[in-house]
């Protein structure tokens, strides 16, 4: 066997995390006090939460301030009378609730757990990812869960792949795989940390960057082959 470690990404890898939010911003909307209809709130918070967390990629905002700024954006683009903060609260209630994995998670993890040593690295929030992974119906197959806001280092930088492999007690670069959805956090990452990289492109996605992973499977299962 080439590789004796694998590092997972959790959200939109492993985890639905579309359907987990879905779940959580319904929630949220309900409890709204606006002339705007609901889909029209979530498009709106969806616009305003990818570009704060690439913010947080590129190092422009703190997880902490993440949090708070994202609603209070929202607030401010609906003319909402409410607060950032109560939001937030609410939200991180609702996504923590939302543990969902996709249909084949748990058929890979089991195979792979026989023989290999097994990690998730996530640029999550520590109170919601907690929750929904460490204490998930797959939490016991990990040897460790790597969350960014727990150790304030995200990906794409590489130290955050040093610190995995270092809690992991496993220092061979060359038998180390990282899978994730996230070219630019994931695959980008593993590259910067001169590790192999799998794209878990499950949506069918065209790469239109010069970020270029060494595999690429639309199929969870489809990782056995590779292995």
């Amino acid at each position: 066997m080439k590789y004796k470690v694998i590092l997972f990404d959790a959200d939109d890898t492993l985890f639905d995390f579309k359907k987990t939010e879905n779940y959580a911003l319904e929630n949220l909307m309900s409890s709204l006090d606006t002339d705007y209809d609901k889909d029209y709130c979530i498009n709106i918070y969806k616009e305003i939460n990818t570009k704060i967390w690439k913010e947080f990629e590129e190092g422009k905002i703190t997880s902490d301030d993440l949090k708070i700024e994202r609603f209070q954006r929202l607030i401010d683009k609906l003319n909402l009378s409410d607060d950032a903060t109560r939001l937030s609260e609410l939200y991180v209630k609702f996504l923590g609730q939302g543990s969902f994995l996709y249909e084949d998670t748990k058929d890979l993890l089991d195979y792979l757990s026989k023989n290999y040593k097994l990690g998730i690295i996530t640029n999550g929030l520590a109170d919601v990812q907690h929750r929904r992974i460490r204490e998930s119906d797959v939490g016991h197959y990990f040897d460790d869960v790597i969350i960014s806001d727990e150790i304030k280092i995200a990906k794409p930088n590489p130290e955050i792949f040093e610190y995995a492999l270092k809690s992991l007690n496993h220092d061979d670069k060359s038998s180390v795989l990282m899978v994730g959805d996230s070219l630019s956090s994931d695959i980008k990452g593993g590259l910067n940390a001169s590790i192999d990289t799998c794209w878990c492109n499950l949506a069918n996605k065209i790469n239109n960057t010069d970020i270029v992973p060494k595999y690429e499977i639309n199929n969870l299962l489809d990782l056995k082959n590779i292995l």
